[in-house]
């Protein structure tokens, strides 16, 4: 016999101010197999815990169901309270009257009226749920970190000071990513390498950390605490054990018009190359695109001129296999596109540069050695013209919607550094508002103005076109009214930065969840802002949300407590909402194996009896609890019907929709 009891939630006002929640406990309480309803302010706090535990014992439910939020946000709240009172956890229903109704209705009688129907649809699935146990599965004790940015290396660092072992896959020949590029940070202007490149040297050093370089994840499968990773290991065509470093076969390369890409283009690099002088690992790397060896079987100059015969043409892709606890996502990010901004003049003039590639030009391991000049003639610029919010905030479909965050400070940091190494050059930044909100960053922007006397002109530019071998910069300043033109030598277009192309392809193989900019989602935004929605996947900076340095470094390091205390457990409760199929409907047709993105599906020989005494051996479908994560793809695409999902059965969901129709 059904003995059901519901407890309606006020969440506050969140829910009462729409919802006439003693109304919805009243109506319900009429339902067949219903022997309690109640209501309350706050079913979530400690005493709406202990009024649905008491509530278990003297009535002896055998179910409850709870009309409050999401489920995302209380479920495995209310299943303890009802395992702490005797009820199995899983005969827990959540009927959500916040998100699903109070939320998006402003008149209350409609929105009554839906809370009847949605407590109703749980109160019909309930009576049709079975006490589940919950499996364990054990927990690999071992971390991969995708991406070797400043994210990866922080987090990586901090999961190996735990004990644990941790590998980093990366795709450019070595770690640092675009923090390694630059060359003073703010809001203290201190060099970016130094602070960087020794915590390059502590994840080399690191006996737990494996860093594997100019590779890719191929492959993800499994689920939390047993993940199985394929990674593509690509041929440098240098052995990583025997080449030191030394840079001879560098200067002996006669083929050296490949476009450096740590130095954005700005100059070229010979087929054999390290990247830069701080790179890890400190081995070169050969473009197969470029070597004059591999492309036409000429040359072999670099082998010739290798003291430790480290060169390898005949070296091949490397696919390796390895078992994962967690995976770390933090795949960085690059700046956009400037092909839609056609008004600025970037694909016309070279003196039209990036943020990005001014760092490298300002930078003394750069292309000119530090010294600022014209990428034209390699003359001293006098007059400077940045240009803020290049398709940040851009609702025009060619930019990005969202603000870049780091745009104002960096313009910032560049013109105080122009002007405080060369006095005599103008500098001008045209802006639609500058954004400052950080520790000291206030102060920085203002320095910029009072301190170095940089010109900021309040309005956007419509366009940069040449004249008299100037660059002319004409847009609207709103302060004065009026149209101005300035001459420059040099413009500086702060582009919106953007996720790593990598991250669809990325997200694909973890099941994570991304928004309509690329960027992947957290769980929840507030209450848990480093872990994706699929358990054992987190977020580590930018790829998750634009960031600066100092607020992707903590992230970083949150995302790795995360990921410890998920590897210190032995083992973790699988999902009992497993998958299980009826032997005697299955056809042994494969269409479930084909789909399951967890290989939980197998397929084994049974023997059926028949009608007079005869038997038959039939193909049939066999699920691994253990491994099935509960995702339901099985369940739709299987032709006969055999396939049903615990907890969330074909008739329990057509019990929903009948209580929703039946009104």
């Amino acid at each position: 016999m059904q003995r059901i009891g519901v407890f309606v939630c006020w969440c506050g006002s969140n829910i009462a101010s729409t919802v006439d929640v003693k109304k919805v406990a009243e109506v319900l309480k009429a339902e067949p197999g219903v022997v309690i309803s109640e209501n309350y302010q706050y079913m979530c706090s400690e005493n709406g815990q202990a009024l649905i535990r008491n509530a278990i014992k003297e009535h002896s439910l055998t179910g409850i169901v709870v009309c409050s939020c999401s489920p995302r946000m209380h479920e495995a709240t209310f299943r303890r309270t009802a395992e702490s009172a005797g009820l199995n956890p899983y005969m827990v229903e959540i009927a959500n009257i916040r998100e699903q109704c109070s939320w998006i209705h402003k008149d209350m009688e409609e929105a009554t009226e839906k809370a009847i129907i949605l407590g109703r649809s749980a109160i019909a699935k309930l009576k049709l749920n079975a006490p589940l146990t919950s499996g364990e599965s054990a927990v690999v004790k071992r971390a991969l970190v995708i991406g070797g940015g400043i994210a990866g290396i922080q987090s990586a660092l901090d999961i190996a000071e735990a004990g644990f072992e941790v590998d980093i896959v990366e795709t450019s020949p070595t770690i640092g990513g675009n923090m390694a590029k630059l060359d003073k940070t703010f809001p203290t202007l201190d060099c970016a390498a130094c602070i960087l490149t020794p915590k390059m040297v502590d994840c080399a050093q690191n006996e737990k950390i494996d860093i594997l370089t100019y590779s890719e994840v191929e492959s993800v499968k499994g689920f939390v605490g047993n993940f199985k990773v394929q990674i593509r290991k690509k041929a440098r065509f240098v052995d990583e054990k025997k080449c030191t470093g030394c840079g001879e076969c560098m200067q002996k390369c006669p083929s050296k018009k490949g476009l450096n890409d740590f130095n954005m283009g700005l100059n070229t690099r010979p087929a054999i190359y390290i990247p830069f002088a701080q790179a890890i690992p400190n081995v070169a790397v050969i473009d197969p695109e470029q070597c004059l060896k591999l492309k036409n079987g000429k040359c072999g100059l670099c082998a010739m001129k290798c003291n430790v015969n480290a060169i390898d043409y005949t070296q091949k892709d490397e696919i390796i296999e390895r078992e994962y606890g967690a995976i770390v996502v933090a795949t960085g990010y690059k700046p956009i596109s400037l092909e839609n901004f056609n008004e600025y003049g970037y694909s016309q003039y070279k003196d039209v540069v990036t943020s990005l590639e001014l760092e490298r030009l300002m930078n003394a391991a750069g292309p000119s050695e530090g010294h600022l000049v014209r990428p034209s003639d390699h003359k001293e610029p006098k007059v400077i013209t940045f240009i803020q919010c290049v398709g940040s905030r851009d609702t025009s479909g060619c930019g990005k919607p969202y603000c870049s965050k780091i745009c104002c400070m960096y313009t910032a940091k560049h013109a105080m550094l122009i002007r405080e190494k060369y006095p005599d050059t103008e500098v001008h930044v045209f802006y639609i508002d500058v954004r400052t909100p950080g520790k000291n960053y206030d102060e920085f922007f203002r320095r910029a103005v009072e301190q170095y006397g940089v010109d900021y002109v309040k309005g956007m530019v419509g366009k940069v076109y040449e004249e008299n071998g100037k660059l002319m910069v004409q847009g609207a300043d709103l302060i004065n009214n009026e149209q101005v033109v300035i001459p420059s030598d040099l413009v500086v277009l702060a582009a919106a930065i953007e996720p790593s192309p990598t991250v669809r392809k990325i997200a694909t193989m973890v099941t994570a969840s991304i928004d309509t900019n690329n960027f992947l989602t957290e769980a929840h935004a507030k209450l848990r802002p480093v872990e994706s929605p699929t358990a054992g996947i987190f977020l580590s900076g930018v790829c998750q949300g634009p960031k600066d340095i100092p607020e992707t470094v903590s992230q970083a390091s949150a995302c790795a407590a995360k990921v410890i205390g998920l590897l210190a457990k032995d083992k973790l409760k699988c999902n009992a909402s497993v998958a299980h199929s009826d032997e005697t409907l299955c056809s042994g047709c494969s269409v479930c194996a084909n789909v399951c993105p967890y290989g939980a599906i197998t397929y084994v020989d049974k023997e059926f009896r028949l009608g007079g005494g005869k038997t038959e051996l039939r193909r049939v479908a066999s699920v691994n609890p253990a491994v099935c994560q509960g995702c339901g793809a099985c369940t739709v695409t299987c032709p006969s019907g055999a396939m049903d999902l615990k907890g969330f059965t074909t008739g329990q969901i057509m019990a929903e929709v009948d209580a929703i129709c039946k009104r």
